[in-house]
């Protein structure tokens, strides 16, 4: 089995793909990358690249191609220019790149943009092989809801190029259950099938590792937000509970991660003069599972928006997997895999007095109840999310789409 994968995001970025190309190799797959340069998440390149010409390297010995690209910068327009100078690139430089080369699949790892699944089609029909979508982002729902596009005419266009893309693809996979209908609605005759995210395996098998001191963490009973800082994850809904919450001194809530609203946080921290709110920064990701394990409970915050309640945010696998009770304050996806787990307790999204009860409900239990919310959710991870059973599951995948496309010669 011969596989490409293609992803604006690979290694040295964070993306749980670069995990997933290391085990399909070790499982015998032969697996070739076509990326990006590097420069996510801070919008510049990672030292050692430049946005033009191609490079070929080896990571683990996964062979990667690099195509050139334009850096994200800080957002708006750069943001669109990023996302199409893939596009173009991929269109231009791919089939000379692998030229000499033969695959069985072309595999997408398509969170955002979607748009880069466009090249791969244009490969697929080149080698003649099946293309794969691994749909991890609603378009264009999810930008409507995040703000990046407002106007509809542009939001209807978008809809139209999503559609064409899922029905030229031999099969759309999906990271939430909530995705099968909206996706399908687009996708016509194109099989759609539920594929979960795992996570790294430094919170399935995590070893222990130095870390540093960190305010908060540790201290009474603490709170632990981790990931991106943004508009999705409605932050504010934290310090509005912390606010509410400032009288128990012992409760103490940890946000690790940066993100676009992480200074307009700190901000907000300090003209409520909140002393229960600590803002750390960044941290390598080998560090969270012992940040997380240091922590009473860990939480995770959506928009109330309805896309959102379709999406199930990678975060709570990680909990899951850490085996650390949940606080979830969203809607949909989420919140039944948390309940179904019973894992912790759940509130609306953006409902900050329901949070805050939940919070008061699990910081008055006893510490018993709240190890059990614990391993109920290490068991649940390990029978839905486990990452060498789920990548087997996608090697059954890939065998089958061949298997259909030799019978249709």
């Amino acid at each position: 089995m011969r596989v490409l994968i293609l992803s604006q995001y690979f290694w040295p970025e964070n993306f749980q793909i670069n995990e997933l190309a290391e085990t399909l190799q070790e499982k015998g797959v032969e697996v070739e990358i076509l990326t990006g340069k590097p420069n996510y998440p801070k919008g510049k390149f990672y030292a050692g690249y430049r946005g033009g010409g191609c490079v070929e390297e080896f990571h683990h010995g996964l062979p990667i191609h690099r195509i050139p690209i334009v850096a994200r910068g800080n957002g708006g327009l750069r943001l669109g220019i990023n996302y199409f100078s893939f596009v173009l690139s991929g269109l231009f430089f791919a089939p000379w790149l692998l030229r000499k080369r033969k695959y069985d699949v072309v595999f997408v790892y398509a969170p955002s943009p979607i748009l880069q699944a466009i090249p791969a089609l244009f490969v697929g029909r080149v080698k003649k092989c099946p293309v794969l979508l691994w749909v991890q982002d609603l378009w264009p729902e999810s930008l409507s809801a995040t703000g990046y596009v407002r106007n509809n005419l542009i939001l209807k266009i978008i809809e139209w190029v999503v559609r064409f893309i899922y029905r030229h693809c031999d099969l759309l996979l999906v990271q939430s259950r909530g995705f099968e209908a909206p996706v399908r609605k687009l996708a016509c005759q194109t099989r759609v099938a539920y594929h979960p995210n795992s996570v790294e395996s430094v919170f399935s098998n995590p070893s222990n590792i130095e870390v540093p001191e960190v305010e908060g963490l540790g201290e009474g009973f603490t709170l632990l937000f981790a990931g991106n800082i943004g508009s999705a994850q409605a932050v504010d809904v934290i310090i509005e509970v912390a606010e509410i919450l400032k009288s128990y001194e012992d409760i103490h809530f940890v946000v690790v991660g940066d993100g676009s609203r992480r200074d307009e946080m700190i901000l907000s921290c300090r003209r409520r003069g909140l002393k229960n709110v600590h803002l750390p920064g960044r941290f390598p990701v080998e560090m969270m599972p012992t940040f997380m394990k240091r922590a009473s409970a860990l939480i995770v915050t959506l928009a109330d928006k309805p896309i959102f309640s379709l999406t199930v945010p990678n975060k709570v696998q990680a909990y899951l997997a850490v085996g650390k009770p949940i606080i979830a304050c969203l809607n949909g996806e989420g919140a039944r895999i948390v309940t179904e787990a019973e894992a912790g307790l759940t509130a609306p999204a953006e409902d900050a007095a329901a949070l805050a009860a939940a919070i008061i409900r699990l910081y008055e239990m006893d510490e018993i109840s709240r190890n059990i919310m614990g391993l109920n959710g290490r068991r649940y991870f390990e029978t839905n999310f486990d990452h060498d059973r789920l990548v087997d599951v996608l090697i059954t995948h890939f065998e089958s789409e061949v298997t259909r496309k030799r019978e249709r010669k």
